[in-house]
């Protein structure tokens, strides 16, 4: 697997290719233009830490990658918010912030890793790319005796998540929203 610096836009790639079809990410982005030009700087605005923390990582073939926030790196809140304000449908707006609320509340307190995306280009999966990502994410989790921490938006990859070690911490449904299933790893 790559780390990658030079190639921002591959790991941005794979991602939004890899979330085409989640629920929570198309429940807030239904229209698939707005989808493919909006998505992106989600993934800037809320996992660009991972780029200046040499924390995203890209398969050698380009078709999974996985953004890591270090402990004490955040995604940009207020980036988020204006952007989210700015493309989200008004009917999904409120649901949202709540959901970001939620999730907020179900952060660890104190510093973790945090998994913020990972994903596979769907004409590539069931190869461990993506699982080969959070391993090598998982490593560092453990070297630093840090815990790790995922909002999953995903219900099929509940069982994934656990097999890693991952524990549910809580389920957060809002409105008429996906479930959304928040968890946690201790280091081992």
């Amino acid at each position: 697997m790559t780390q990658t610096n030079a190639s921002n836009d591959a790991v941005l790639y794979a991602l939004t290719l890899g979330f085409s079809s989640d629920p929570i990410m198309r429940w807030i982005y239904p229209d698939p233009g707005t989808y493919l030009t909006a998505f992106p700087q989600v993934l800037r605005l809320f996992g660009g830490a991972a780029f200046t923390g040499d924390t995203a990582f890209l398969s050698d073939d380009h078709r999974a990658a996985a953004m890591w926030l270090a402990p004490g790196a955040h995604p940009d809140e207020d980036g988020l918010t204006a952007h989210l304000e700015a493309t989200l449908p008004e009917h999904v707006l409120g649901d949202a912030f709540k959901m970001f609320e939620a999730m907020d509340k179900l952060h660890p307190s104190d510093p973790c890793w945090h998994l913020a995306f990972v994903a596979t280009d769907p004409s590539a999966r069931g190869r461990g790319l993506a699982s080969a990502l959070i391993e090598r994410g998982l490593k560092r989790c453990d070297a630093d005796g840090r815990i790790a921490y995922l909002e999953n938006t995903n219900p099929n990859n509940v069982g994934l998540y656990r097999r890693y070690g991952f524990e549910l911490l809580g389920e957060i449904n809002v409105g008429d929203a996906p479930s959304l299933f928040c968890m946690l790893r201790e280091p081992r």
